[in-house]
């Protein structure tokens, strides 16, 4: 069973679909954190995205995988709260949008979940990575509260930010991830769509078990 939940970023989709997968004792699949990671791989190791010869050979040698409590690792290294940053947040649409990088991590993807019960979450995963997927849902928030959770999010790593400006990075990776012309960010015909602005997450996992479970 592969469940696909998909949005923009401060949707919920993460934290959604990590209690999913426990309550459903699945295996639950971070896609965000993958770009996430090579976004940070490509930064530490001083690689320009537009070279393409080198952005091919980072790939090659590349290895990500998850622990048992999901941290996510590159290359042998626990990245988990490094990729979570406001540095890697404002380049990881730019670098996920690159064609090599999506066909790379889309094949890891299929990989991981080839086999298994699966959620996964991102932005073209029932559209792309798994257009056959089982369920498919749509997370939305209003702008200001997708936000406010951003800003949560920072203030946890100890980095501050101003709202005006964590919302006008959600406007502008929203515009970019809306119209890249590969995988861009869109809400599959078959995708249930819930509106994450003024539920709790516990509501949240609640409705898509229920929804899982009637079928």
């Amino acid at each position: 069973m592969i469940i696909a939940i998909d949005g923009p970023s401060g949707s919920g989709k993460s934290t959604t679909a990590r209690g999913v997968a426990k309550r459903l004792a699945i295996t639950y699949l971070d896609t965000g954190a993958m770009y996430r990671a090579v976004t940070w791989g490509l930064i530490d190791a001083n690689i320009d995205p537009i070279d393409k010869v080198k952005v091919s050979n980072f790939l090659e040698g590349l290895e990500i995988k998850f622990d048992s409590s999901n941290n996510i690792w590159l290359n042998g290294k626990d990245i988990s709260m490094e990729i979570r940053t406001k540095k890697i947040s404002s380049k990881v649409s730019t670098i996920s949008a690159l064609p090599k990088i999506r066909e790379k991590m889309v094949k890891i993807q299929r990989e991981i979940a080839e086999g298994n019960d699966c959620i996964l979450e991102g932005r073209d995963i029932g559209t792309i990575v798994f257009p056959d997927a089982d369920f498919k849902f749509f997370l939305v928030a209003d702008k200001k509260i997708r936000a406010k959770r951003r800003m949560m999010d920072f203030k946890n790593l100890g980095e501050s930010a101003e709202i005006s400006e964590v919302l006008a990075d959600l406007e502008k990776r929203d515009a970019f991830d809306s119209t890249r012309i590969h995988s861009p960010l869109k809400r599959a015909t078959d995708a249930i769509k819930i509106d994450t602005s003024h539920i709790t997450i516990d509501k949240q996992i609640d409705k898509i078990v229920n929804l899982i479970n009637k079928k």
